[in-house]
């Protein structure tokens, strides 16, 4: 059994990866107080973290006093983890291709904890997409690609995610119910779910569930782009086969790959 110390350091490393999983790709700086409301925790822990992790070079201060942002070190992991993920080496190309071809953004994501991050991401070149990139994070319960990895949970990590997501999004918690219910149909019958204009404005995201890995990880892959809703019905009927296409690719090509090469879902399914 670990003593009192060894689990004081744990909680301690914890919550500071937590205050640097704050930070997301939009690189925009954060406050303490911001820190305070994406992490849950208290200020006086937030306001010890983010000094500490300056002194260690993972955060800096934002110029102009307006905040905190990744530092070197901070951003060294990062880029360390894109260099050598074999799913950028690998499901990238296969990503573009469709992208490329179907004018829409591809992007493979997974969970960290209620929200969606982009793992890869693959706009189409000749076209506005939804222009987000690796690192993006997006709502579990309000996008398509958030909707497709819920339904690939067993039952009981499912529901316990969607409670979860109601109670920490009160004000959203009746669209986060219809609309997963509906995309649960929607799966059931298609193996794809589609969300429009719920996270982004004239934004149409299609998604389908996957699982990469000896470890089975639990992803979700999916296209988006914008002004597809009033062609709708014609835009899925060119997309759909597409996405199961590649879903079938990329797991195949991903199937060999060490659990350990991936990030590994969270203890509560995400």
């Amino acid at each position: 059994m670990k003593d009192s110390s060894d689990l004081a350091v744990t909680q301690t490393l914890q919550r500071g990866l937590d205050v640097l999983g704050a930070f997301r790709a939009d690189r925009r700086a954060l406050s303490n107080t911001e820190i305070v409301k994406r992490t849950g925790l208290s200020k006086a822990t937030v306001s010890r973290l983010t000094t500490t992790l300056v002194q260690l070079g993972f955060l800096r201060r934002a110029a102009g006093g307006g905040g905190f942002e990744l530092g070197s070190r901070g951003l060294g992991v990062g880029h360390a983890f894109v260099q050598s993920s074999p799913i950028l080496g690998i499901a990238m190309p296969l990503m573009q291709r469709i992208a490329d071809r179907l004018n829409v953004s591809v992007a493979l994501a997974m969970a960290d904890d209620l929200h969606m991050v982009y793992l890869a991401y693959a706009p189409a070149r000749r076209i506005a997409t939804l222009r987000l990139g690796i690192g993006s994070f997006l709502p579990m319960g309000l996008t398509a690609v958030g909707r497709a990895y819920l339904y690939s949970l067993a039952p009981v990590d499912r529901q316990s995610k969607l409670e979860r997501l109601k109670i920490m999004n009160p004000r959203q918690a009746d669209a986060i119910e219809y609309g997963t219910r509906h995309a649960f149909e929607d799966l059931d019958t298609s193996l794809t779910c589609t969300c429009v204009g719920e996270f982004q404005r004239d934004a149409v995201g299609i998604a389908t569930p996957l699982s990469i890995g000896r470890g089975a990880v639990p992803m979700a892959l999916s296209c988006g782009a914008v002004g597809l809703a009033p062609r709708l019905d014609a835009a899925k009927a060119r997309i759909v086969p597409e996405l199961l296409a590649l879903r079938d690719l990329v797991q195949t090509a991903l199937a060999d790959q060490d659990a350990g090469v991936v990030p590994a879902p969270r203890a509560d399914g995400g």
